[in-house]
């Protein structure tokens, strides 16, 4: 039996078959955008551990950092200061949007959404919570109560979270009107608005929460306009705006964060993944005077702004600046959505290319064109098979996610198209 397999049967001893992973591969070691299994095989990863790893695995700096406290002490537990946690949430709010100055550290993305949902509760008292169909925010009982991206993250766990409304949200390719984004005239507000005239009175929500560009359910860009007018919506009824940037934020767009892309500056904001390349981090960014209102001892933590993290995110944030990773992601994305939109304009099999930076979705389609799951599977296969790693996402699962390092190259990145391309040839 190989290590592989010898890896893969202990795991399957000792892990639950919840746990999924993607692909039976098993890293020795990673460097910038790629990665080595044990059996010697290099691979391109552009999944970045799940959008985790926006400088790339192992970067010196940050590794360098971790090292440095490391050598000083690890846990705090919330028992007292710690300089590097101090600096740390001094330096994410200097890439925050205006008016986001003060934070709550946690360790995951969906620990980030709970506290944003208990946040607006407090500070409100209001209970109602909208979320858009189709999105993922997490998989905590509070979490997947504002998720929709799939019905099996919500089955078997119900009863959710009470006073939780969904509305569709501006899927653009898919229009859940069946319109298109000329025509629409915004029918997913007008939706919103219908929704607190018959279900619940905009005077009783806390909170409306957003992904600035749907994750898990598809890599949807929501229409700047959209967001603009939403952004009015809430502040006409006194609802606070939640932005969940765990996915799109930390530079993957262009932009520190997406909303930036519309200019539309959200109340509360969540911050995860890229925040600390791989360390537990995540992070609830609103401004003092909705922070200050939520009162001590009305939400806690054990691990949030761990140490060793906090030196993480500083010299990642450090590293984006310095290496001008902003620039490149916009510049580099815009290069890849240029090929890649001329490969959809060859095969029809791929129906749409879309996204900011080095966030970008390819929906596959077949003939009529409705979502062609098999296709999308059959080149993830071949680009794994050619050492290129990448995922998929999307209530049907026909969609590929292109989410390289910032720290991708020109010639890593053709190299990553040119296999792309190929998996794509393989299947007209």
């Amino acid at each position: 039996m190989d290590k592989l397999a010898g890896l893969v049967n202990r795991a399957a001893k000792v892990f639950t078959p919840a746990l999924h992973l993607y692909y039976p591969i098993t890293i020795a070691k990673g460097s910038g955008a790629t990665i080595e299994s044990t059996d010697g095989k290099r691979y391109l990863d552009f999944s970045s551990g799940l959008a985790v790893l926006n400088v790339g695995h192992n970067h010196p700096r940050v590794l360098e950092a971790a090292r440095k406290q490391l050598d000083s002490f690890v846990h705090t537990g919330g028992i007292y200061y710690s300089e590097t946690s101090v600096a740390a949430a001094e330096k994410l709010v200097t890439i925050t949007p205006e008016g986001l100055d003060m934070l709550f550290f946690s360790n995951s993305g969906a620990e980030a959404v709970e506290g944003a949902l208990k946040l607006a509760r407090f500070v409100t008292g209001r209970q109602g919570i909208v979320s858009f169909t189709g999105a993922f925010h997490g998989r905590t009982l509070g979490a997947i109560s504002v998720t929709t991206s799939t019905a099996l993250y919500r089955r078997r766990y119900h009863p959710l979270l009470p006073s939780v409304y969904h509305s569709p949200y501006p899927s653009c390719f898919r229009c859940p009107f069946q319109a298109g984004p000329d025509t629409c005239g915004l029918s997913c507000l007008r939706y919103l608005r219908s929704l607190f005239e018959r279900q619940i009175p905009a005077e009783e929500v806390a909170a409306v929460i957003i992904e600035p560009v749907l994750g898990e359910g598809g890599y949807y860009p929501a229409p700047a306009r959209f967001l603009a007018e939403l952004r009015k919506l809430c502040t006409e009824h006194g609802i606070l705006l939640i932005f969940d940037e765990v996915q799109s934020g930390m530079g993957r767009t262009g932009r520190w964060f997406a909303g930036e892309l519309s200019s539309v500056v959200p109340d509360i904001m969540t911050v995860a993944k890229g925040i600390a390349s791989g360390f537990p981090l995540s992070a609830v960014v609103a401004g003092k005077e909705l922070m200050q209102r939520w009162e001590p001892g009305a939400h806690g933590t054990t691990f949030g702004g761990n140490p060793v993290s906090c030196a993480a995110s500083i010299a990642t944030i450090e590293v984006i600046q310095k290496q001008k990773l902003l620039d490149k992601s916009t510049l580099g994305g815009d290069r890849a959505l240029n090929r890649l939109r001329r490969i959809a304009a060859r095969f029809p099999v791929v129906g749409d290319v879309r996204g900011f930076g080095y966030m970008i979705g390819i929906e596959f389609v077949d003939k009529l064109g409705e979502p062609d799951a098999d296709a999308c599977r059959k080149v993830l296969d071949h680009c794994l098979a050619n050492g290129l790693i990448l995922i998929g996402c999307g209530p049907k699962r026909n969609i590929v996610r292109f989410i390289p390092p910032l720290v991708v190259t020109d010639a890593e990145m053709e190299a990553a198209l040119d296999i792309f391309e190929e998996g794509v040839k393989g299947v007209q």
